[in-house]
């Protein structure tokens, strides 16, 4: 029986105009889903925080049942679900596998939360009990991008409403089915009441609404770091909690004494899965001088290697960009690096939105691929000499995500990660890496800090309250 029948994606009738969910590969019309409008918006945080107080109120496992029950259906259903996420955001096969296994976990972890808003007994000056214990915060507003649209819609939306928050996600219109309207459909058939989970996609008038809504006072928001800043600026005017994951250029670190046979898998993998289109892309490849140029040639013959096209029709390593203006961005950071001097080793050609994998050699400060989140498959590669050298050279620019070390001494790698500041290490591994029992989250330019997993759901979904109980009532002086 199939979960997503067009003619019952969305519930609610909403007024911002026609969008066709478009399969990037072919340009296919795949179907037709209706926006929201900022009135829309307003509609659904009434309706999300009336259903909300009797959820706050239901049993603990009453909520746990609806999100094991949520985590099991994306398993029932991953044929017709990974489809979509194949098709609509151009993922290969086992990227969008990932994604069902992520959002599966995500809705397990979640259930266990239900159970977790536990308090804390405090000492007291007067006679009385007096307590802490964490209360849902409300209404939660989501705001999730397109490049990993299950998993990055998934992991706000399954701790929200385990601990008893009602919740208006705006998944990217590029993909609303798999990073909004797929969600709907799970959680409706895993009997969460009706109300609570409003999916409203839409574009900036919706998500600026969204901020604005007096009845939604914490924000999720994950996209680029210019959209971030805008959102967390107008939270602040509305002084409301935002949690921010954004952008990122993160670095490897390969150093002398790495195993280059071992290596080059997780760097290609590090930039070119699904397209680099990754807030956690490996951007920058820093590389000890001794083994430079066979790392550049070896990186290159693996980029070469790699098949890009149909990830639904055809066997592949990387699909077709989200649209034509990620890749014009792409493209043009590029040309614009091979202008100013970088070498292109490997790449650097298209075919429609099939980007090759690229590979770029000879880059420096002022290599604009190298300073910028390109958010595509490309690889800049540079060189250092000393650990002081690879450590400064990993902390330059405005991001702090993630950080890649690759070496045979690994206390030397820890070592090494100390030195430069992000909210997510790997040693031995390359920067891309999601499980749903880790906090994940970027500092600066990369975010507000971890805001996932674990104790980082209570603190980002619940409001930490103060009660005292006196067993006769309080007398003052007047």
């Amino acid at each position: 029986m199939s979960l997503l029948d067009p003619k019952n994606w969305q519930s609610r009738t909403l007024s911002g105009g026609e969008y066709a969910v478009t399969e990037p590969a072919t340009g296919d019309t795949l179907g037709t889903v209706t926006l929201a409008s900022g009135e829309d918006v307003t509609a659904a945080a009434e309706a999300a925080r009336a259903a909300q107080a009797e959820w706050a109120r239901a049993p603990h496992f009453v909520r746990a049942a609806v999100l094991r029950k949520a985590g099991d259906l994306f398993t029932a259903h991953a044929d017709e679900l990974r489809d979509w996420i194949v098709r609509e955001s151009g993922s290969v096969p086992g990227k969008a596998d990932f994604e069902l296994h992520v959002a599966a976990q995500e809705c397990y972890e979640a259930a266990g939360l239900a159970s977790r808003p536990a308090g804390q007994v405090l000492p007291s000056e007067a006679p009385r009990l007096s307590y802490t214990r964490r209360v849902p915060a409300g209404v939660v507003g989501v705001i999730a991008p397109f490049n990993a649209p299950l998993i990055l819609s998934i992991r706000s939306v399954a701790p929200a409403l385990a601990l008893g928050n009602g919740v208006v996600l705006k998944p990217d219109p590029r993909t609303a089915v798999c990073g909004g309207l797929a969600l709907a459909a799970v959680f409706a058939e895993a009997g969460l009441p009706q109300g609570l989970l409003q999916v409203l996609p839409g574009g900036p008038e919706a998500g600026q609404a969204l901020v604005a809504d007096p009845l939604v006072p914490v924000i999720s928001f994950t996209g680029s770091t210019a959209a971030g800043r805008a959102v967390g600026e107008a939270a602040g005017r509305h002084l409301k909690r935002v949690h921010l994951e954004l952008g990122g250029n993160s670095a490897l670190i390969v150093l002398a004494d790495a195993d280059l046979d071992a290596v080059i898998s997780t760097a290609a993998w590090g930039s070119f899965f699904h397209q680099g289109q990754i807030c956690m892309t490996t951007g920058r490849h820093l590389v000890h001088a001794s083994l430079y140029e066979e790392y550049v040639e070896r990186l290159a013959a693996k980029a070469d290697s790699l098949a890009v096209g149909d990830p639904h029709r055809e066997h592949v390593h990387l699909g077709p960009i989200i649209d034509d203006a990620q890749l014009a961005k792409i493209h043009g950071l590029v040309e614009s690096s091979t202008a100013r001097g970088a070498k292109l080793a490997a790449g650097g050609t298209h075919e429609r939105l099939f980007y090759r994998p690229t590979v770029l050699a000879g880059v420096d400060d002022s290599t604009p691929a190298y300073t910028e989140e390109v958010f595509g498959p490309v690889a800049p590669v540079r060189s250092f000499t000393t650990a002081d050298e690879a450590a400064a050279l990993a902390s330059q620019g405005p991001y702090g995500l993630s950080l890649g070390i690759v070496t045979r001494d690994t206390a030397r790698g820890l070592d090494l990660a100390e030195r430069v500041p992000t909210g997510i290490v790997h040693i031995n591994d390359q920067t891309v890496n999601d499980e749903a029992v880790a906090p994940f989250g970027g500092i600066a330019a990369s975010g507000t800090g971890a805001r996932f997993g674990g104790e980082a759901n209570l603190e980002a979904f619940t409001e930490l309250r103060w009660t005292t109980v006196r067993g006769d009532v309080a007398g003052y002086p007047f």
